[in-house]
């Protein structure tokens, strides 16, 4: 049975086993290398805006996506208003990622769906599973964060740098280790007064 890729990419997202190799895929992703490779030579962040919204399934007002970004398929992904990738972020996006608004990814974040079959016999041929990740509204992942396949992260945490988040994070809560461990809450003893219009702040 022959799948069409709208198909494809919905059995792709149910966490069953499927072929990596299909040549379909494969064209997929030599298109996605193309756009990222316009996207991240392109100089006007206007355009880069427009680029990125072309890629993705859905992008948000004003994302601001520094060089070198760096995704699977595209098609996708899903994000909200303002979101902000710092440099080299990876998104592997074989099922669903879905980031909220306002949200911040440090240098080297990467967010992986896609995971090779465990038995060394069923990896040659292709054998993967993809599971959804999901970042919450407002949520900030420092640098060098991973993402594991089938994670939630709940809106306004922390991910700290470094930590490899294997399983889901609450909102509200700073977290960090490896694995992703949560440390603490975010109270309203974390808030410092700051206000850019105030003349306090240079």
């Amino acid at each position: 049975m022959t799948l069409t890729l709208d198909e494809k990419f919905a059995y792709m997202a149910t966490g069953q086993p499927y072929n990596d190799l299909d040549p379909r895929l494969e064209d997929l992703r030599d298109q996605a290398t193309q756009k990222t490779d316009a996207l991240n030579r392109e100089p006007s962040m206007a355009q880069k805006a427009q680029l990125f919204q072309a890629l993705v399934q859905h992008a948000g007002v004003d994302p601001i996506i520094n060089p070198n970004f760096r995704c699977e398929f595209g098609r996708n992904i899903s994000v909200g208003d303002h979101f902000y990738a710092n440099y080299d972020c990876v998104i592997l996006d074989g099922a669903p990622v879905t980031i909220g608004n306002r949200v911040l990814f440090g240098p080297k974040v990467g967010l992986y769906t896609s995971n090779h079959l465990f038995a060394a016999s069923e990896r040659p041929t292709g054998g993967c599973i993809a599971k959804p990740i999901t970042v919450g509204d407002n949520c900030w992942l420092a640098a060098n964060v991973s993402v594991t396949p089938g994670v939630t992260i709940g809106a306004n945490t922390i991910i700290g740098a470094g930590s490899v988040v294997t399983h889901d994070i609450p909102e509200n809560v700073i977290a960090a280790g490896n694995p992703c461990q949560v440390l603490r809450p975010i109270t309203d003893a974390d808030r410092t007064g700051f206000d850019p219009t105030s003349s306090q702040w240079p």
